[in-house]
């Protein structure tokens, strides 16, 4: 079984190719499942007057969700294609959230937290911010977060779990104990995470989560999924190899499959 449930595209501002672009490649290079998550739209901040190039306007949600599952069904028996956005956890906007978790037949939904409050802490143009904060308070505040997503019941699958190491900031002390903190959280709530495969391709260069936590997360018993999170089709699964490999030295013998919020193990 080989799958990619983190994928963007054009529709987002940041990221390369169409849907069906991604949907070529994956045939192309023998996903069984592709899953098409891209970003949800911006809640909290006025898109006209923040970075640009976030995520999908607002209005283009109910196109992106219509031209998906049209894939989904024009490729039905050639490749899975898995209907999933990835909605940003952002506390205080739990009411907008539910409304956009709510509102559509999702496959899945993946609970990333990129936003502690107007500051995207995975913007490569934001990593200011880090200048004039206690690495080990945004730490903190991060690990709150996710534990919070987590929480919510929005989420199928907790997204890049310590996605904070991403610019390779680290705290003086140690983070053990925050976590672990987010991966009982996850265990709590019965939720999957994913191994995120591109760290590899980021400052911190290690996938998300680490092995350490992965292992710590097989312990719990807590379910797995892959993605490579890729912004261009040519980089669909990516580093997916070296992900399986890893959940196999952690002891996974089974991925999360996802159709209608439902979730499926699948061996590999």
């Amino acid at each position: 079984m080989k799958i990619d449930y983190h994928t963007h595209h054009a529709r987002c501002g940041h990221a390369e190719g169409s849907l069906e672009d991604y949907v070529k490649r994956g045939i192309g290079i023998g996903l069984d499942h592709i899953g098409l998550s891209d970003h949800m739209p911006l809640i909290h901040v006025d898109p006209a007057s923040y970075y640009p190039g976030m995520a999908m306007p607002m209005d283009e949600l109910p196109r992106y969700v219509e031209e998906a599952f049209a894939l989904k069904e024009k490729y039905k028996g050639v490749i899975e294609v898995r209907v999933g956005l990835e909605g940003d956890y952002i506390e205080g906007y739990e009411e907008e959230i539910e409304r956009i978790v709510r509102g559509y037949p999702w496959d899945y939904v993946i609970g990333s937290v990129h936003f502690l409050g107007e500051w995207d802490i995975t913007d490569y143009r934001q990593t200011d911010g880090w200048k004039s904060r206690d690495p080990m308070a945004v730490y903190e505040q991060y690990y709150d977060a996710v534990c919070k997503a987590a929480a919510t019941g929005f989420y199928d699958v907790i997204g890049h779990i310590d996605v904070i190491k991403r610019f390779g900031v680290q705290p003086g002390g140690d983070v053990t104990h925050l976590e672990d903190m987010a991966l009982a959280a996850a265990a709590k709530a019965g939720v999957a995470i994913e191994l995120n495969a591109s760290g590899l391709r980021m400052p911190c260069a290690e996938m998300f989560p680490s092995r350490r936590m992965l292992v710590k997360a097989r312990e719990l018993g807590i379910p797995v999924t892959l993605g490579s999170d890729a912004h261009q089709p040519e980089r669909l699964g990516q580093y997916l190899d070296e992900a399986g490999a890893a959940l196999k030295d952690a002891g996974y013998a089974q991925l999360a499959t996802f159709e209608g919020r439902r979730r499926i193990l699948v061996d590999f």
